[in-house]
């Protein structure tokens, strides 16, 4: 087995689209917005965009939490300057971690909260 995609719900379907293809850059490897599902490359895995329908009361429960992602970047304060510059809200600056790496939190268009790691 290996692991194929982590998945992250939305209501805001054309805003997550544009976040996670344009702002962050990851490329759009599937989309149908008909369906309401985009895979994004971030290596062998994938990040799944799946919209929530509304009225799905389950779906609701899943959008605007932590998703416990850690999106590993070359140069962390880099890519916060430039990621801070396109609009994307940050939790606080990169943070040296006792173990000796820097995280940054950032939530998408939902609310959804990622992780930098450097």
């Amino acid at each position: 087995m290996e692991l194929y995609a982590v998945r992250i719900f939305v209501r805001s379907w054309p805003e997550a689209c544009a976040f996670y293809g344009e702002t962050l850059g990851l490329e759009a490897r599937f989309r149908n917005d008909e369906i309401g599902w985009a895979e994004y490359s971030v290596g062998a895995p994938c990040l799944g965009i799946e919209r929530v329908e509304p009225g799905d009361a389950e779906g609701e429960a899943l959008v605007g939490r932590l998703v416990g992602i850690s999106l590993q970047v070359m140069d962390i304060e880099a890519t916060y300057r430039d990621l801070s510059a396109k609009g994307v809200a940050f939790e606080a600056p990169p943070e040296e971690q006792p173990w000796g790496g820097k995280l940054a939190h950032f939530k998408d268009p939902d609310g959804n909260v990622l992780t930098l790691l450097g």
